[in-house]
């Protein structure tokens, strides 16, 4: 029979290993990812939502005003014209209140992404407009200052340096070797 060796719980405190705080940071990764692809996927629905009905609110008025013009045209006879431009003012007031319904819902939906933007840390165009600006400025300061005189003084000292090293240092030439006539 064979018997298995007991080993002995480890007692005290898990030291966190090397992996342990990269994998904490896939976890926290894969997890904004998820999140922010969920609140995509719910302004999509929620514009999804707002275009449907929208659409069916708009031909609820278009019946609803069908059926207003027929009653009048029954009820005026001959003042059909006077019924029909009130029917196409109301129609057109239900259109205008339709865009503005309509404009409203982008309005709240282009809100709630950008709050999730911001949320997940995605910097803005401001932002990346100012952070442009601040590089830009901080370029023309660099070109300034390596273009003053202390620093065009400490080039021109070590190009004489380079130049008077050169200038001194002795270089072996090879001596031609001159041959003998054979004697003979």
């Amino acid at each position: 029979m064979a018997t298995f060796k007991k080993t002995a719980k480890k007692t005290g405190t898990r030291r966190p290993s090397a992996a342990d705080p990269q994998q904490q940071a896939e976890r926290l990764s894969r997890g904004l990812s998820e999140s922010a692809q969920q609140i995509w996927l719910a302004g999509v629905g929620a514009f999804g939502r707002a275009q449907a009905e929208g659409a069916k609110l708009f031909e609820a008025l278009v019946k609803e005003g069908l059926s207003v013009e027929q009653h009048a045209r029954k009820f005026a006879g001959g003042r059909a014209d006077v019924v029909r431009d009130a029917v196409e003012s109301s129609v057109g007031q239900a259109r205008h209140r339709a865009t503005d319904t309509w404009d409203r819902l982008e309005k709240v939906f282009e809100d709630r992404v950008q709050r999730a933007l911001v949320k997940l840390g995605v910097p803005s165009r401001d932002d990346l407009a100012d952070l442009a600006r601040r590089v830009d400025t901080l370029t023309t300061e660099l070109r300034r200052q390596s273009s003053t005189p202390a620093a065009r003084k400490t080039a021109k000292r070590a190009a004489t340096r380079k130049t008077a090293t050169t200038k001194t240092a002795v270089k072996k030439v090879p001596r031609k070797r001159v041959r003998k006539p054979a004697a003979g």
